[in-house]
């Protein structure tokens, strides 16, 4: 079966998580990928748990790629990029801006013989700007777009998000962007630049916080697991830990008010409406954890749910990992990796009913398909020996 991106080639020039994210996903809906790393590789091949040149981590966003080695500080490296990027459809780097200019594989460059070509790039600020010139990193684009501001319980310490959001976040925008201007190729004819960065990644991502303070309602603040716009939507405790309650509605509190076995509560003028729900928030959780604190957490995700109010178990990874709806929805994939051995990795959030992503595929090794990938692009054999020994490729 053919899948949604088959005969789309991509160049991925790009190292650690935003850049390989998004290029793995093409990946895993069709596209050849043809990762593109230094001599000793990307940076995340020597994360935790690495055997020699090859780590979960590395395999976690490199699946199914195919990959290849160029050093692109000698002098004959980027001209062996620039040669592969005009056999392909889309090029990812999240260099700093400036960088694959210097090596003569910017945009304007590479656009003026390859006019079809869709470029994008990732970067911690964007291309454009006083701080265009600045390195990304996850943490600091956090701090910088807010998150970290309003993440967290109120009067702590800041804390990041768990997760990277903002390399995460960057990487799914430019997907979005990739995947606009293919269409817009179909239609034209012509490629272009797409530009996405992890700050603004950040700062798009806060709808609700943007909503309050343009509105005139303050500067958002930290408020642990609660929601901003509605109340209760939280972590609410139990006599042996704690499961989140989600009755964001009038009708959902008052089937909560009913499970809890206080259908008075919905009949308060403190919580008549969701916005007075919110501004008495602290009143009505105290009044709910008084009622759950005494009943142990299954007690309670069973009695809610029999009220069809919206609440879950707050999981471990380990929990998550062995969840029947995760894996009976292909999350957790199982890949034979050569040097790793039997890893299970995550699998595609995108279910498509024709052409479904595929996901279990290991990375490659370092410099696994220099050879094929030359020869594919023109290189003769002759040639290949000849930049390996001058250690232009690996």
């Amino acid at each position: 079966m053919d899948r949604a991106l088959a005969g789309i080639r991509v160049l991925d020039v790009t190292q650690v998580m935003a850049g390989p994210f998004c290029a793995m996903l093409l990946c895993d809906m069709g596209a050849d990928v043809i990762k593109v790393e230094p001599p000793g590789g990307d940076s995340t091949r020597g994360m935790a748990g690495a055997i020699g040149t090859d780590s979960p981590s590395f395999n976690a966003v490199n699946r199914g790629k195919r990959g290849i080695v160029v050093n692109l500080k000698h002098r004959r490296g980027p001209d062996i990029v620039a040669r592969l990027a005009r056999q392909s459809d889309i090029l990812i780097e999240n260099y700093r801006p400036g960088v694959m200019a210097a090596f003569g594989l910017g945009y304007e460059q590479l656009s003026r013989d390859h006019p079809e070509l869709i470029y994008a790039s990732i970067s911690g600020y964007g291309q454009t700007g006083p701080s265009a010139g600045r390195g990304g990193f996850d943490l600091v684009a956090q701090g910088i777009s807010g998150l970290m501001s309003v993440t967290g319980e109120p009067g702590r310490a800041p804390v990041k998000i768990g997760v990277p959001i903002t390399d995460l976040g960057a990487g799914l925008f430019a997907l979005s962007g990739i995947l606009a201007a293919l269409y817009h190729r179909t239609r034209s004819g012509a490629g272009q630049h797409v530009d996405t960065s992890l700050v603004e990644a950040g700062v798009a991502l806060s709808v609700w916080e943007s909503a309050e303070y343009f509105s005139g309602r303050g500067v958002p603040q930290p408020l642990g697991s609660a929601h901003r716009m509605s109340a209760p939507y939280q972590a609410i405790q139990c006599a042996d830990g704690h499961i989140t309650l989600g009755a964001a509605n009038d009708r959902l509190f008052r089937w909560l008010c009913d499970a809890l076995g206080h259908p008075e509560w919905s009949d308060d003028p403190r919580f008549g409406t969701d916005g007075l729900r919110l501004e008495n928030r602290d009143v009505l959780v105290a009044a709910i954890e008084s009622v759950t604190i005494t009943e142990p957490r299954r007690y309670w995700l069973e009695r809610l749910e029999r009220h069809d109010v919206p609440c879950g178990p707050i999981n471990r990874y380990d929990e998550v990992f062995a969840d029947p709806q995760v894996r009976a929805r292909g999350m957790v994939v199982e890949t034979d990796h050569p040097t790793l051995g039997r890893v299970k990795t995550l699998g595609s959030p995108i279910k498509l009913s024709e052409t479904p992503p595929v996901t279990g595929r290991p990375a490659p090794l370092l410099g696994e398909h220099t050879d094929a990938v030359l020869i594919e692009a023109g290189f003769d054999p002759a040639e290949i020996s000849e930049l390996r020994a001058a250690d232009v490729v690996r």
